[in-house]
């Protein structure tokens, strides 16, 4: 079934836009948009912070190339001024935030009491002008600066700066990775931006420690290469957005990565405690899908996640999250590696450890956990199943062939293109789950869904699934009443996409639904 896709809203709601002694700032920002460089045409303008920031989509004619621009409502000389003296008057007089308090709403507690303390300072400045120094004191102060609108768009999953001079890069869910107007033109203000960020997030970046890699507030992900140590071109920087609403498993069955076949075969293991193992390349979207399958873990398990840089984000009451831990000094004192949580997540008894990503010796830690009745779910780097359980049985990892089937299912999620050929196509790529492939043993794998790209559909093999049969023999009851049993969770599943219950919340409430209410006849418990 293909369902709709998903608009970006372009429409302005009346409460994103406020009146100022009788004038529209929205009305204002329509008398002083960007000019669309030259031989590019619009194709699509939306808000980001409105009426202060916008998002300009411009395509060029010649090439088909697409331009990301902030448009943003600029200052005047004079507004340049006063903003320099409020920003020095700030820095005077905020506080740090209270101990409940975010530092975006200190800002907006503290900043109206200390311009009404210097009421001879802003006399003679109009309202419009107050408001928007103030975005540009907080998006600088608060935010993260000249990249704050790209951060506030939710259509960008990720923020690139390659060095100076360069434009900053984005991958944006409908036109890919795109350049944008945006760039540092001096090192010292990249350095500087670096700094203040990487400090935000608690840690500590310079030339003598220059690769970093931290959780910032919202748990987005910076990855910095700092100076010129190990970039030749100076500092650069990628951010992985966190999603505050993220993916379920009903958007990536509304998005087409899977069908409700799969989710409802997927929601069968989870219930029944199989371990999962998702691989893919960078990028591919495996930590999307690691979340929405967890979401379908039954909501009573006991969950334990471990990830280095907080990626997991589920709706499940009885969830504990983990986070590793770099050492402090040349010595590493203090260090807290995946290892040693995984191994301290087992004394816990969990009902399924979640874990980020293995790819060193945590991996044998989380096979001795499956081996003791634990479920898994976790991702690694591999382009196919056949290279991840080479890399699972050599150095670092050296998990015994034997114990491989214990990952009792693979899933292969790509990023996959329309071919060049179609004409009328738009070439844009989305993300698949290309395999679903149960482990038998190490040498005996079976492919119970794959996806078919000349087709774009996919095709199930369910008559000849290893894990269906065992499901049965472990809950004593025949694999016709297993499949029945598939069918009604396929019919939960599309009835949501269909209404659109697709937030993970609203997810998991159905879920529970379906377990605790006595019409619904289950075939485990």
């Amino acid at each position: 079934m293909k369902f709709r896709k998903k608009e970006i809203n372009t429409t302005l709601d009346e409460e994103e836009t406020f009146r100022i002694s009788g004038e529209t700032l929205a009305g204002y920002l329509d008398l002083k948009r960007c000019t669309v460089p030259e031989g590019y045409v619009e194709i699509e303008t939306y808000p980001l912070k409105a009426p202060f920031s916008y998002s300009v989509i411009v395509q060029e004619e010649e090439t088909g190339a697409y331009l990301y621009i902030v448009d943003e409502l600029p200052l005047t000389k004079e507004e340049n001024e006063l903003s320099f003296r409020m920003k020095n008057i700030l820095e005077y007089e905020l506080k740090a935030p209270e101990a409940d308090e975010t530092l975006g709403e200190s800002f907006n507690t503290q900043v109206p009491r200390i311009i009404d303390s210097h009421q001879k300072a802003f006399k003679d400045v109009s309202q419009i002008s107050l408001r928007k120094i103030l975005y540009y004191l907080e998006r600088n102060v608060v935010g993260y600066g000249k990249i704050d609108p790209l951060m506030q768009d939710p259509y960008i999953e990720d923020i690139s700066c390659s060095g100076v001079n360069k434009h900053i890069f984005l991958w944006h869910t409908r036109y890919e990775n795109i350049p944008t107007n945006i760039s540092f033109k001096e090192e010292q203000n990249l350095n500087d931006f670096i700094m203040k960020i990487v400090h935000k997030a608690g840690k500590h970046v310079s030339v003598a420690f220059p690769l970093v890699d931290v959780t910032l507030p919202g748990q987005h992900r910076l990855a910095v290469s700092y100076g010129k140590e190990t970039t030749p071109s100076g500092t650069s920087f990628t951010i992985r957005k966190f999603r505050e609403d993220p993916f379920t498993i009903i958007d990536l069955i509304t998005n087409e990565t899977i069908d409700e076949n799969i989710a409802a075969y997927l929601w069968l293991l989870m219930e029944n405690k199989m371990s999962v193992m998702i691989m893919g390349a960078t990028g591919a979207g495996k930590t999307t899908a690691l979340n929405a399958i967890a979401c379908l873990i039954r909501p009573n398990y006991k969950i334990i996640s471990v990830e280095e840089v907080a990626e997991i984000n589920l709706p499940h009451e009885n969830w504990t999250a983990t986070i590793a831990r770099s050492g402090f000094g040349m010595e590493n004192e203090g260090e807290i590696p995946l290892y040693d949580l995984i191994k301290s997540a087992v004394r816990h008894r969990p009902d399924l450890i979640v874990v980020g990503e293995v790819r060193g010796d945590e991996a044998y830690v989380l096979f001795q956990a499956l081996a003791t009745g634990h479920g898994g779910l976790c991702t690694i780097h591999a382009e196919d199943v056949e290279t991840a359980i080479k890399r699972l049985t050599q150095p670092p990892m050296k998990i015994p062939s034997s114990i491989i089937p214990l990952m009792n299912c693979a899933i292969i999620v790509k990023h996959v293109r329309a071919p060049i050929f179609l004409s009328g196509e738009k070439r844009l790529s989305s993300r698949k789950l290309v395999r679903v492939t149960e482990i038998e043993n190490a040498d005996s794998l079976i492919d119970v869904f794959t996806w078919t790209a000349s087709a774009d559909a996919f095709k199930a093999n369910l008559n000849s699934s290893y894990l269906i049969q065992k499901i049965a023999r472990d809950l004593d009851i025949s694999v016709d009443r297993v499949m029945d049993d598939l069918e009604q969770r396929r019919k939960t599943l599309l009835h949501m996409a269909e209404h659109n219950i697709r937030d993970y919340r609203s997810v998991n409430t159905v879920l529970s639904e379906y377990y605790y209410t006595p019409k619904i006849s289950q075939h485990s418990g």
